[in-house]
């Protein structure tokens, strides 16, 4: 039986390209970042070299060495200062190279550029009412390019650059504030999505652990109930026989071995359970109780199943650390029929025949209760 913890260690495949992409730049986004905007600012100090505007060389050169800061406090995980030397930054050199090379060259258009920077990182950075900081942040944002484009819609710039330069320029920062939006969206989304996800999977965890025993990923009371009842309720599948297992004198395990060892033997007992009843729902009802449902079996097929297990736990010792540890079983085994209304009816009678096994001799399976057994 393939349980839930099996199907949680089988491992997603095929996961696309592009998904892993985002994956990658959504957790290395700030220092993802600053590098681009360090490499765009290099490409402007290469292309004002071109142009002859000397200022702009030397303003793009005082950029870069401000990212490879913010990159290296990225690394440090020291988010905040990175997050308002880039918006101080932009605007600075907006405002600069306006005033140099004027609106035509549309170097204003890096203001834009980084609207969807101040929401996505202002939104992971600031909680509650701070998040009111990244309202405030894009409203300086549109109110600088208001103040930028009127000072400088008819002003004659520092330099006069050339109409391919100027080109170049526009292209460059229109291509920078459309790949910004395209960009940051898109990982805005996969993020919000990813945390659905992540969300949705963790509940399904939570739902799996309070049905699972955690040290033999069996399932608990709570995880085998359902299923006795489902059975119950159906006509078709109500053939079926429960069978309550015990591991014989187990406290003078824990006393002689210790915990580990008895922890061991739960484990190795789990182990041949389901080697020799495949396909049945096995249940750890508590301590060194099992519950075995068997369906689509008669009384008759399943004492013969029981009771091999019975022989199989008698006669394969549970190795640990060289020492061999015996341990028996006593098993109750009862049919349901419509005499029971709940699933807790039957285990209760398979429970009390297991009971009665273990005042009379252990390591038995008693199946009616007249006291026909079968033993060793």
């Amino acid at each position: 039986m393939e349980t839930a913890t099996d199907k949680r260690q089988i491992k997603k495949e095929g996961e696309g390209y592009f998904s892993k992409l985002l994956r990658f730049f959504t957790a290395n986004s700030y220092a993802f970042t600053v590098a681009v905007m360090g490499a765009v600012h290099f490409g402007l100090m290469v292309i004002f070299l071109f142009a002859g505007v000397r200022p702009l060389v030397f303003v793009n050169l005082l950029s870069i060495i401000v990212y490879i800061f913010c990159f290296i406090l990225c690394r440090f995980n020291i988010i905040y200062p990175v997050y308002i030397s880039v918006i101080l930054e932009v605007t600075f050199y907006a405002v600069i190279s306006t005033y140099y090379v004027g609106l035509r060259c549309g170097t204003y258009c890096f203001l834009f550029s980084i609207v969807p920077i101040i929401i996505y990182f202002g939104c992971r950075i600031f909680k509650g009412k701070k998040r009111w900081s990244v309202a405030l942040m894009l409203f300086l944002n549109f109110a600088t390019f208001i103040v930028l484009y009127i000072r400088f819609f008819n002003a004659q710039p520092v330099f006069v650059v050339s109409s391919a330069i100027m080109l170049i320029l526009v292209v460059f920062s229109s291509f920078a504030m459309i790949l910004s939006t395209i960009f940051y969206n898109a990982m805005y989304i996969f993020a919000s999505e990813n945390t659905v996800v992540v969300l949705e999977e963790k509940n399904k965890q939570l739902s799996v652990d309070a049905q699972e025993d955690a040290l033999t990923s069996l399932l608990n009371r709570r995880g085998f109930l359902p299923l006795v009842k489902n059975l119950m309720d159906n006509e078709e599948s109500r053939k079926f026989c429960i069978a309550f297992c015990d591991l014989d004198d187990f406290k003078r395990v824990n006393d002689s071995y210790g915990h580990e060892a008895g922890d061991e033997v739960l484990k190795h007992a789990t182990l041949m359970i389901k080697q020799e009843l495949p396909g049945s729902d096995i249940c750890r009802w508590g301590g060194e109780e099992f519950v075995i449902l068997l369906k689509g079996c008669d009384l008759a097929s399943a004492k013969a199943k029981v009771e091999r297990l019975r022989k199989t736990i008698e006669s394969n010792p549970t190795s640990f650390f060289n020492k061999q540890i015996f341990v028996t079983t006593t098993i109750g085994l009862e049919q349901y029929s419509d005499v029971y209304k709940t699933p807790e009816e039957v285990i209760k009678k398979a429970d009390e025949r297991m009971y009665y096994g273990k005042q009379h001799g252990k390591n038995i399976l008693i199946y009616e209760d007249a006291g026909t057994a079968e033993s060793t």
